[in-house]
C-alpha cells in the first residue's frame, strides 16, 4: 500500500474535447521524506515513515528535532507510516511522479470540515415535523421522541441525536486520478476529497 502525504489545495474542472465537464480536486503531494524505516528484527514490522510540509525548528520539541537530524533534513509537520516501499533508505526524497501515475484509482483520507453542534434534520437527515398542525408553530426542525415508557426508563446508545458534527478522519476511495504535474508536485484526481483548503490528506494505492 505504497501512498503519499499532500496537502489540498481546492476543487476545478476538467473539459473534454466535447465540452464535458468533470469536477476534480487539485491536491499537493509531496515531496515526502523517509525519517524512518522499520524492520522486522527492530520494530516487529516492516514499515517505512515519510514526512511531510516545514515546520519551524523553534516549534519542534527537541526529540523530533534529533529525529529529523538522522534523516538529514528539517523538521516536518505531518509524519505517516506507509508499507511497500521495500528499497527506501532513511533520507530518500521521494515525489509524487515516482508512486502515482495516469489513470489509476487511489483513496484519499483526510479530516472532513467541522460544522460544530448541528441538529437532527442536518446531522442524520431527519424530516422533522412535516405539517405545524395544532399549534406547533416552532417545531419544524424537531428530533422527536426518543425514548420508551417506564420500561426500559432510559435512551438507547447510539440514539440519533444533535451533537457535534464533522471533523472525522474520512476514506474516499477508488477517485481516479486524471492528470500528475511532476515538476509542481501536483495530482489532480476525479471527484471531492474530504477537508477544508490546505488541509493535509494522506493518497494511498
Amino acid at each position: 500500500m505504497p501512498g503519499l502525504i499532500g496537502k489540498k489545495i481546492g476543487m476545478t474542472s476538467i473539459y473534454s474535447v466535447e465540452g464535458k465537464a468533470t469536477p476534480c480536486t487539485v491536491l499537493e503531494v509531496g515531496p515526502c521524506v523517509v525519517t524512518q524505516v522499520k524492520t522486522v528484527e527492530k520494530d516487529g514490522y516492516e514499515a517505512v515513515q515519510l514526512a511531510y510540509g516545514d515546520k519551524r525548528e523553534k516549534n519542534t520539541p527537541k526529540p523530533l528535532q534529533g529525529h529529523f537530524k538522522k534523516a538529514k533534513t528539517t523538521p516536518k509537520r505531518k509524519v505517516v507510516e506507509f508499507d511497500g516501499f521495500e528499497e527506501a533508505k532513511l533520507g530518500d526524497v521521494i515525489s509524487v511522479g515516482d508512486v502515482f501515475e495516469e489513470n489509476i484509482f487511489v483513496d484519499v483520507v483526510g479530516t472532513s470540515k467541522g460544522k460544530g453542534f448541528q441538529g437532527v434534520v442536518k446531522r442524520h437527515g431527519f424530516g422533522g415535523v412535516g405539517q405545524a398542525t395544532h399549534g406547533q408553530h416552532n417545531r419544524l426542525r424537531a428530533p422527536g421522541s426518543i425514548g420508551a415508557a417506564s420500561y426500559p426508563a432510559r435512551v438507547f446508545k447510539g440514539m440519533r441525536m444533535a451533537g457535534r458534527m464533522g471533523g472525522d478522519t474520512v476514506k474516499v476511495q477508488n477517485l481516479r486520478v486524471l492528470k500528475v504535474v511532476t515538476d509542481k508536485n501536483l495530482l489532480v484526481v476525479k471527484g471531492a476529497v474530504p477537508g477544508h483548503k490546505n488541509s493535509y490528506v494522506i493518497i494511498q494505492k
